[in-house]
């Protein structure tokens, strides 16, 4: 077996594509770990906000969570919608484009794109702090511990859709089971205590308040919590990739995901103030994570909590799934209406957007490098890309209802509408909060994707501009080009790449770039033995050689030179510059050869040379 079949799976047919799509079960990992696992760093990312309101903090994180529920809310209900409304997909690019213009979806898609990313990196970092927090030993390995996950989750994903989605069904489900049973147990105890649980392993004590809370400090801690609602669209974005009925399938899958996080975001939140839990300054030594701190209170740390740290761990680092996912699909998407690089709309060998995935796991592990693994570096560059395109893809559905019209038109542009102003007014929220800690990298990284959608399909449509043609074929003047072969020497290479070049055209040159007077002599003397004197028994024309002295064994230079030189001589004919190649068949022979020919190739093409016509002649090496 092949070492990229025991790695990726065996190549798959398009005819095999149906066979790929999932349901329900499979689709909750596939679409959902990132939704389920923002349950863990939301409620972090607000907390950690709070810290200078030492244990005051805690009392604001069931307000706080209470509006991102009503919120996620609306955004449910809007998204059912757009699920009904673009069975094919219906991604914030989409919706944007097809309503309110092709400047609307391309601002979409560059939130969304840049919103991917940041779920890969925040997920993986997320998780490997869930890690770190329970094995404290292992924080100087943040990073490399980051980027191995990286790198496994990219080969799953680039195994196939349906085997991404199967093989996070049991860390999916094993992290709902187990967080929902020690939320379950924390709220019997507290009410069973009256509100006061006593905890069996007690929590850091929260330090006491360095400053009032404050609307400014309260809004922060909102905007960071916000980040509990990104994956959302996910589902609406991936509706192709669910079994028929898709549409019921992905509605279901969307009802479970939102069902499930909002139970957590609450009873989190609830435990939290039950406990007096806050958060612990990330990064910093005695770092424990909120989940892990509540856990512990709960249930203590025996066996029950690492194996709940432990799925909290794998669905935090798994939930990176979820940018893998969606990404390439809108890559795709934007490729095929000429905004993005062809490749990205190609399938590779398992009927997934190869290029897409390999593109975003480089992205997100510059991410990871650049801010050290560590999540809540990475939290304020989070929501912006996610409420632009909630916004974006909301207004753009109430346009759609409006153009559609229908008995049921004006209740959901009602809808979508109130969807758009919640997630608009969210998205100046956090603008506004985030701006100075890292939010302005993304209003300026926005932009920029953008120039790159304009030049991209500025430059497509330069290419198409200038090979499109309605000219027959010209037939006349159909001389035979003036043909070039660079040689090293006399050897079975050359005389192939001589034999291909005399069935093309009569008129062929041999140039060697000699480097003593003693190889000049010896090959004029082959040169004259075996080819002239065979080429004129045969009746043909022999090959001229040209040798160039050049004790500097400027072998670019010299090669420019007899080309201009060719060119000049023959003004109305072609060059064919016919490079042989020794072409090893075994890995290792590209360490024991020197790739003179490729380099020659690339040369010649980029050199602009538009009358210069490259001929590969290979030589395969025997195994």
């Amino acid at each position: 077996m092949a070492l990229s079949d025991w790695l990726l799976g065996r190549r798959l047919a398009t005819l095999e594509e149906e066979h790929q799509r999932v349901g329900v079960l499979a689709g909750i990992p596939m679409l959902g770990l990132d939704a389920l696992a923002s349950a863990a760093y939301g409620p972090e990312a607000a907390l950690t906000l709070l810290i200078p309101l030492g244990i005051g903090g805690v009392h604001y994180i069931g307000p706080i969570t209470w509006l991102i529920i009503a919120l996620l809310l609306i955004v449910y209900f809007s998204y059912r919608q757009t699920i009904a409304a673009y069975p094919l997909g219906g991604g914030s690019y989409t919706v944007a484009k097809d309503n309110l213009g092709t400047a609307a979806g391309l601002l979409a898609a560059a939130a969304l794109m840049l919103d991917y990313v940041l779920v890969v990196a925040v997920g993986v970092s997320a998780g490997i702090g869930a890690l770190v927090s329970a094995e404290p030993r292992l924080q100087p390995y943040t990073l490399t511990l980051c980027l191995a996950t990286l790198v496994l989750i990219t080969i799953v994903n680039l195994r196939g859709v349906r085997e991404s989605g199967m093989a996070f069904v049991i860390p999916t489900y094993l992290f709902v089971a187990s967080l929902m049973g020690v939320l379950a147990i924390g709220i019997v105890k507290t009410a069973a205590a009256g509100g006061h649980p006593e905890p069996v392993v007690p929590p850091p004590v929260m330090p006491s308040a360095a400053t009032a809370a404050s609307l400014w400090l309260l809004m922060r801690a909102f905007a960071s919590g916000c980040t509990a609602m990104t994956g959302v669209e996910a589902v609406s974005n991936g509706v192709s990739a669910f079994r028929d009925p898709a549409v019921h399938h992905a509605r279901r899958t969307l009802t479970a995901i939102i069902a499930i996080l909002a139970v957590l975001l609450a009873g989190i939140a609830f435990l939290c103030r039950a406990y007096g839990i806050g958060a612990t300054e990330p990064g910093q030594p005695g770092y424990e994570s909120i989940l892990s701190q509540l856990v512990a209170a709960v249930i203590g740390k025996g066996v029950a909590y690492y194996i709940t740290i432990g799925s909290i761990l794998a669905v935090l680092a798994l939930s990176a799934n979820t940018g893998f996912a969606d990404f390439p699909r809108l890559c795709r998407v934007i490729a095929q209406d000429g905004f993005l690089p062809s490749a990205f709309a190609h399938r590779g060998r398992r009927l997934v957007y190869s290029h897409g995935i390999l593109v975003l796991a480089v992205l997100s592990g510059g991410l990871l490098v650049f801010f050290r693994g560590i999540t809540d570096s990475l939290i304020p560059l989070f929501a912006v890309g996610a409420f632009l395109a909630f916004t974006l893809s909301q207004a753009g559905m109430v346009e759609h209802w409006r153009k559609v019209g229908g008995p049921h038109a004006v209740h959901s542009m009602a809808i979508n509408g109130l969807g758009a102003a919640c997630t608009g007014v969210t998205l100046a929220v956090v603008l506004v909060s985030k701006f100075t800690e890292g939010a302005w990298v993304t209003v300026l990284l926005i932009p920029a994707l953008l120039l790159v959608f304009l030049g991209v399909r500025a430059h497509y449509r330069h290419v198409a501009h200038e090979v499109v043609t309605d000219a027959p074929l010209d037939a006349q003047h159909l001389e035979p080009p003036i043909a070039l072969l660079p040689i090293r020497g006399w050897s079975a290479i050359t005389r192939k790449a001589l034999r291909f070049a005399l069935k093309i055209t009569p008129d062929v040159y041999a140039l060697h770039i000699a480097g003593d007077e003693r190889t000049v002599l010896d090959l004029e003397d082959t040169w004259a033995e075996r080819v002239r004197e065979p080429a004129q028994a045969a009746g043909v024309p022999a090959p001229r050689l040209i040798v160039i002295f050049d004790p500097f064994r400027q072998l670019y230079r010299s090669l420019m030179q007899v080309v201009s030189d060719l060119q000049r001589a023959h003004p109305g004919r072609d060059l064919a510059v016919i490079v042989p190649e020794l072409v090893g068949t075994r890995w290792y022979h590209y360490l024991l050869h020197n790739q003179t020919a490729a380099v020659i190739k690339a040369y010649l093409l980029f050199s602009g040379l538009r009358r210069v016509v490259v001929i590969n002649v290979p030589w395969y090496l025997a195994d």
